[in-house]
């Protein structure tokens, strides 16, 4: 056997589940065999690896192992000749495999091998060619004169940036995301050291490599895309300490005792230096908004204030400066704590959200009003029209907020896209309707063709013609089909377009979310069904309020509805059941697997999979289906499948 790949999960099942189908396609180029140790995720991970990909070998481990520990897991059971260790996050060409093995049987002097990345961006990820972190390669990344000189072979030679990235050439580091190991080479130098939890093994063992005297090589004449730091947060101050704790590791290994106390040094001042950054950028990204509210509440309120004063009151000292001082402050922190309780604030927040924010905080307001002495309850005609300013002005930041990021007053907190589809026509509709049941919903959405005669009117034009299209429609965002294009005809559109002003995703086969990458800073981006768990409190009512109104609408109607089923009996009798309460007009598509994770529900006479064309035979699909339902329920998906199965509700449930 020539292969085997060896993937360490933790909690990205989408990613991963993207990752095995390119892999899967990239396999039938060579023999090989695929590892996935799974390191305790609760995101289904192994179910789905389970359901869908049931000729990969699975490692369930109990406990979080890191990056090390899993791989060595695998690497132990390898049958392969050569080993390698792929992220979950990434995403193969379908020779990939081919032409990296080839590569390694050509060139025996070779330890390892590294592969070209890019992002989901399309753009190169420099980590895909790396020297040595020295002290000095260290001192210059951390000072930022690396970026400042990114083609220096002095200041440049922690990313190598004076090499061509579209050449190969003889390396020092290789990049843990790709990372292809000769076996023998391997038992020769040792496998991973598991002292590094995660972060700085790939570093050690490459360089462990070349001191044995083998090469490691960047190799340009395949790519990956590496949807970078997915499984991470590379953001987080937590991602700060592991990853520069793991070089200091490295270099009290390898260094002499002067260099690593150098290193070491350096390595702590870059830790503070980013965990301040991060913490800071945190903090501000998290109260610049709120702020903004005070801000315009106040002015509101002082606005209001002399109005009063002045015209109703004419009296310029009406209110004592404590009013202004301290009782207004006071009013505007308790609207704008109520409105962060009530999500007011999230990305996704709702303006209901805000409405609702201001109402609980007028109510404390007044509660506590009431209690204080006369003295100090200046006026509640302030009060109450404060509230009214608070919610204005609230609506006010958003629409300047939402202007200034997409050039509209569509007040929102998601941005309406302009979205075309590339793929075969049968996929490119499935693909619409998730997007249609997600929180994306765009504006306008277009679909592509993938050949160049597709002789439909539902295609706007084909992929040669990308570049038009995206003018034309103003696109936003390009979908592709994995099902219909391949890898390597993906990434070619990616980096050929106007990357910097289009957003890209990828629809894997038979899924039921769409992945992407809008940058490096915000790694992974996904569209599924917005989700809203059916067992809450709010929705169990919802859901048998439903049944019962839908029940008397379906018998008041049954003198025309007779005629649109086949078994007017059973459609009779199912509207009792409902009203008895012994079934629900909507419930899980039953299949021939254990689903007692999901919460229990009425049995239902139909199923969310009416909403698809075809009913998916895999049981996995059907269950993630059912999954999706649960944790996505609200009364209109009901009342759609309702209105798309009319003609079944007659059908005889496994009641």
């Amino acid at each position: 056997m020539k292969l085997t790949v060896v993937i360490v999960n933790y909690n990205v099942q989408h990613f991963l589940e993207q990752c095995l189908h390119s892999v899967e396609k990239a396999l039938r180029k060579t023999s090989g065999e695929v590892w996935v140790v799974d390191n305790n995720s609760v995101d289904g991970s192994t179910a789905m690896v389970k359901n869908k990909f049931p000729w990969v070998h699975l490692v369930e481990s109990k406990i979080n192992l890191g990056f090390s520990k899993g791989n060595n897991l695998a690497i132990e059971k390898a049958s392969g000749e050569y080993i390698l260790l792929l992220n979950p996050d990434t995403l193969v060409e379908e020779d990939t495999f081919a032409k990296m093995v080839t590569f390694m049987d050509e060139h025996l002097d070779a330890g390892g091998l590294g592969v070209k990345m890019v992002d989901g961006q399309g753009h190169f990820l420099p980590e895909s060619k790396r020297g040595l972190p020295t002290p000095a390669v260290a001192f210059y990344k951390i000072f930022g004169l690396a970026a400042l000189f990114p083609k220096s072979k002095t200041f440049g030679k922690y990313h190598l940036g004076f090499l061509d990235k579209n050449k190969n050439h003889d390396i020092e580091i290789l990049s843990g995301a790709c990372m292809l190991l000769r076996k023998s080479v391997i038992e020769k130098v040792g496998m991973l050291d598991e002292t590094f939890f995660m972060y700085g093994e790939d570093i050690d063992l490459s360089y462990r490599i070349v001191k044995a005297g083998f090469k490691n090589y960047y190799f340009a004449d395949t790519r990956i895309i590496h949807y970078k730091g997915e499984s991470t947060k590379k953001s987080s101050v937590n991602y700060v300490f592991v990853f520069y704790r793991a070089m200091i590791i490295f270099a009290k290994k390898h260094f002499s005792q002067k260099n690593a106390s150098i290193f070491s040094v350096l390595i702590n001042l870059a830790i503070y230096m980013r965990a301040s950054i991060a913490l800071v950028g945190r903090l501000i990204s998290q109260i610049w908004l709120p702020l903004l509210d005070a801000a315009l509440i106040y002015g509101a309120m002082f606005g209001i204030k002399n109005y009063y004063e002045n015209v109703v009151k004419h009296n310029n000292h009406f209110f004592p400066d404590a009013f202004i001082e301290w009782e207004i402050p006071l009013f505007i922190a308790i609207w704008i704590a109520a409105t962060y309780l009530c999500k007011g604030y999230r990305r996704d927040g709702q303006l209901f959200n805000i409405a609702k924010g201001i109402f609980i905080g007028t109510l404390i307001i007044i509660t506590v009003y009431a209690l204080l002495p006369e003295s100090l309850r200046f006026s509640r005609i302030m009060l109450f029209a404060g509230a009214a300013t608070s919610l204005i002005s609230m609506y006010i930041s958003r629409m300047l907020v939402h202007f200034a990021l997409y050039q509209n007053l569509d007040v929102s907190f998601q941005r309406k896209k302009r979205i075309a589809i590339a793929g075969h026509k049968e996929e490119a509709q499935r693909v619409a309707r998730i997007l249609n049941l997600s929180y994306a919903k765009p504006i306008h959405t277009v679909f592509v063709s993938p050949n160049e005669h597709f002789g439909n009117d539902d295609f706007v034009g084909n992929l040669s013609q990308l570049a038009e299209i995206i003018a034309i429609h103003k696109i936003d965002e390009i979908i592709f089909c994995a099902t219909d294009i391949s890898t390597q005809n993906i990434i070619d559109h990616m980096t050929i377009a106007p990357s910097s002003t289009i957003d890209f995703k990828i629809a894997p086969p038979e899924s039921l979310f769409i992945i992407g990458s809008s940058s490096v800073n915000s790694p992974g981006e996904l569209y599924f069904i917005d989700i809203n768990s059916i067992n809450k409190l709010s929705n169990i009512k919802n859901k048998r309020t439903f049944d019962i109104v839908t029940s008397v609408i379906l018998l008041l109607l049954t003198p025309v509805l007779v005629f649109a089923v086949k078994k007017p009996v059973s459609f009779l009798k199912n509207i009792y059941k409902v009203l008895q309460g012994k079934l629900s007009w909507v419930g899980y598509c039953q299949i021939n697997v254990e689903i007692s994770t999901l919460p229990i529900i009425k049995t239902g006479v139909l199923n969310p999979t009416e909403l698809l064309k075809t009913r998916p035979t895999k049981n996995a699909t059907i269950h993630r289906i059912n999954t999706i339902y649960a944790k996505d329920y609200n009364i209109y998906s009901d009342l759609y499948i309702v209105l798309k199965g009319l003609k079944k509700l007659d059908q005889i449930s496994l009641h």
